[in-house]
């Protein structure tokens, strides 16, 4: 025997679960795409410091 609270409880529509599953899409989707950005700007931030650091040693090489 269900309780009244069981009965009133609606099922979810098929739609909802469609819209619900492609939020989580999307949401994931973000989410892999920030940390991936992440990523190569401190890949990038590296290049550029070793870049850097390679001329500074260059000049110095060369001129001193």
């Amino acid at each position: 025997m269900q309780t009244q609270a069981e009965q009133q409880q609606p099922h979810t529509s098929i739609f909802k679960r469609i819209l619900a599953g492609l939020v989580l899409v999307v949401a994931v989707a973000l989410a892999i795409k920030l940390v991936v950005g992440m990523i190569m700007a401190v890949f990038w931030i590296i290049v550029a410091v070793a870049v850097a650091i390679a001329i500074l040693w260059a000049l110095k090489t060369l001129v001193w």
